[in-house]
């Protein structure tokens, strides 16, 4: 007899299915999409070939998926690292933010020294400061037994409130205060062009400066994790804590540091937001963007895999940046969300196949006696 369906993790998942998974929830995620568009009455070929258009070969579109790539690889990489030891920093958003507090701040400061050191200043300044606000969250979980989604959660909302502080309710250093209209629209100090990173043009394409570090961070954190002792021991604390507690490893101070690493990441993401794009701290635009979010999901398509986040962040930038273009009266912004959120959903089941199973597990027969 056929008992009861299960689930069941894949203990040896063979390694053609972390590709076609992900392959075939794509093909079905345009599927479902094709409808939605035919329900709506759009023509789904037309559509997709201007997404394609939008993302890729118009004038200025590859340039434009970069740039919506960027903090998101940034930001994924942040999550990624610290999901691997199972450590959910759920912090990248005020991380990234208090980067952005302290890249400025060096970029001000130092503005007038030569541009090379200029930009390394800023991003160990960015990277600092998204170190110190993941080390509290770490602090609490390693010494307290605090949950560290709860408070890394809550201190996104708090980074928030300074950097709005920061700039519309207080003179601070960050706030431009030498024109008259600052006054009545306050904003913040425009950094000089020392502290702007110069991208890498070939031909029409621009490739920011931030995202060319990102890619170095990805391979980094890739050889880190498979290559050394510390990632050996943060595999496993990741898939047995009670083993790598028995094994020795000083769990405290790993959790320490995963964290630190992973918070410094987002705040690297601040500094490209502020040398590669901004240029001034400016608190709504780094609300609304929402890369720390964002980020969290790049990290689960890409399975906690850093080269593999490269790959998705460019893939949700072009999305971004398509959606964008698609946005007009006859297509509305609500449309292109739950496009986005079609894709989104389908990738994320892809990768349940991708890690579980279904069974089907058989009954024994119920045994027949004899009766005498």
């Amino acid at each position: 007899m056929t008992g009861p369906l299960r689930i069941e993790r894949r203990l040896d998942a063979p390694g053609w299915l972390k590709v076609v998974v992900p392959l075939a929830s794509l093909v079905l995620a345009a599927i479902i999409v094709a409808i939605l568009l035919l329900a709506t009455g759009h023509n789904p070929l037309s559509t997709y070939h201007q997404m394609y258009s939008a993302a890729i070969t118009a004038d200025g579109a590859l340039s434009s998926s970069f740039v919506y790539a960027t903090p998101l690889l940034f930001t994924g990489l942040c999550a990624a690292f610290a999901f691997r030891m199972r450590t959910w920093n759920i912090g990248g958003e005020g991380q990234l933010y208090m980067g952005a507090v302290g890249a400025s701040a060096t970029g001000l400061v130092l503005g007038h020294w030569p541009a090379p050191l200029v930009i390394i200043a800023m991003v160990v300044g960015g990277a600092l400061a998204g170190m110190l606000w993941a080390e509290i969250p770490a602090l609490l979980r390693a010494y307290l037994r605090t949950n560290e989604i709860l408070t890394s959660l809550m201190l996104n909302y708090v980074a928030g409130f300074v950097v709005y502080y920061l700039i519309y309710d207080s003179g601070s250093y960050w706030r431009d205060l030498t024109t008259p209209g600052a006054s009545v629209f306050p904003t913040g100090k425009t950094l000089g062009p020392h502290a702007n990173w110069p991208g890498i043009t070939i031909g029409s394409f621009t490739l920011p400066l931030g995202f060319v570090l990102g890619l170095g961070l990805a391979v980094g954190l890739f050889l880190l994790v498979r290559s050394t002792r510390y990632g050996f021991e943060m595999r496993v604390m990741g898939d047995a804590p009670r083993a790598a507690d028995y094994s020795g490893i000083r769990t405290k101070r790993k959790i320490l540091s995963v964290m630190a690493i992973s918070g410094g990441i987002a705040g690297v993401a601040g500094s490209s937001q502020i040398g590669d794009f901004g240029h001034v701290l400016d608190p709504r635009g780094l609300e609304q963007a929402q890369y720390g979010y964002t980020g969290i999901v790049v990290a689960a398509l890409a399975l906690y895999n850093p080269l593999a986040v490269v790959l998705v962040s460019l893939l949700i930038g072009g999305l971004t940046n398509a959606g964008f273009a698609l946005e007009g009266p006859s297509f509305p912004t609500g449309l292109v969300g739950t496009m986005e959120g079609i894709i989104l959903f389908t990738v994320l089941g892809g990768e349940i196949l991708a890690r579980y199973r279904l069974s089907w597990r058989r009954r024994p027969a119920p045994a027949t006696g004899t009766t005498s």
